[in-house]
């Protein structure tokens, strides 16, 4: 049966890598039978340039009726202007919501060709393998009230609010804690119990919830040292599991030690695994339109499309291994660009890896 992908290149170098991404899945349509059906869209400043939103009505819809979205990226200096009601990024945080897509997963993996492009030390990230599951619709980010107001002594402020309900908690750690077990069995809980409330209950329910997965290791981390320590020493951790704003800004940080948060794909699920899949990294509109950006975290986020939500773990497998036999030609793109190695374009990168299929 036929699966539908809405693509949505959104803005900056979205559309480039996203064209990469398409690439690799019509040449699996080509030869390994993939059964898919791509329709394009717009989203963010794209969409706002046309129907004056970041995100249509009628496209929305087509997210709900697709089987998986393939989102580039959002966002850029053009509409940093706007009334932030209607800036790119609300678009983004639209589909997530609308589409009920709790459960965000960000594999920091590193290839071992790339050891010496991370800024840490070959031997302190060799061998990392870290997934962060990151709860993705509610926290500070969707908490209301929130707001600009302006105070009886004329003085603004600016105020939002940080809420988690128990079921949202429970089942983004029944996420975390089912993701270990497929794993190393380890899990690390992250939060700031020592001085928010929420995440104080955040703790209590991790805890409440383990006896359910006695054979998973679990411990909890303050959110700063939990930062530090992915310095540090970042092969401690397995799965981590926290919320919306620390999972953001963490994830982000494990990026940089894959080599670059270009190698970062990311899929954000809903409680049937139906997805959005996009790279965790921004717009980057000073490159956009230049054939610079690098694409594989894109096509890695398309591998992850098919191994959670198309159920063809075979073909992410697949994609996988010939981005690892084109990092093994010393093919690089210029953010994981080292001497002796070969820069290639965006597009040139595109073709490597269809080729290597």
């Amino acid at each position: 049966m036929t699966k539908n992908v809405l693509i949505l290149p959104g803005d900056g170098i979205g559309p480039e890598i996203t064209a990469e991404a398409v690439k690799v899945l019509n040449k699996l349509v080509e030869t390994d039978g993939l059964d898919i059906a791509m329709e394009e869209d717009l989203v963010g400043g794209a969409a706002y340039d046309v129907h004056g939103v970041p995100l249509a009505d009628e496209t929305m819809q087509k997210a709900h009726d697709a089987d998986a979205v393939l989102l580039g990226a959002v966002g850029g200096y053009k509409w940093e202007s706007l009334d932030i009601s209607v800036r790119p990024e609300k678009g983004l945080l639209r589909l997530r919501k609308e589409m009920e897509l709790f459960a965000n997963l960000r594999p920091a993996m590193l290839f071992p060709q790339l050891a010496s492009a991370s800024t840490l030390k070959p031997e302190i990230v060799a061998g990392l393998d870290i997934l962060i599951v990151r709860e993705l619709t509610g926290g500070i980010y969707f908490g209301q009230p929130r707001g600009i107001r302006t105070l009886e002594n004329g003085e603004r402020q600016g105020y939002n609010t940080y809420v988690y309900s128990e079921s949202e908690v429970k089942r983004i750690a029944h996420v975390a804690f089912q993701a270990a077990m497929k794993r190393g069995k380890k899990l690390t809980s992250v939060d700031k119990a020592n001085v928010l409330e929420v995440t104080e209950m955040w703790r209590e329910i991790i805890d409440e919830i383990a006896p359910e997965y006695p054979e998973v290791e679990v411990n909890h981390m303050y959110v700063d040292n939990a930062a530090m320590q992915l310095v540090l020493n970042p092969k401690q951790f397995d799965v981590m599991v926290t919320g919306n704003m620390f999972g953001d800004i963490l994830s982000d940080e494990a990026s940089m030690l894959t080599g670059s948060i270009g190698m970062l794909a990311s899929a954000s699920l809903d409680k049937n695994n139906k997805g959005m899949y996009e790279p965790s990294h921004g717009s980057a509109p000073d490159i956009a339109g230049q054939n610079k950006a690098n694409p594989l975290a894109t096509i890695m986020s398309a591998a992850m499309m098919l191994r959670y939500t198309l159920g063809r773990e075979d073909l992410a497998v697949k994609i996988e291994d010939a981005i690892s036999k084109v990092l093994d030609q010393g093919l690089r793109t210029g953010d994981i660009m080292e001497d002796g190695m070969t820069q290639v374009t965006c597009s040139e990168m595109g073709d490597a890896v269809v080729a290597a299929l």
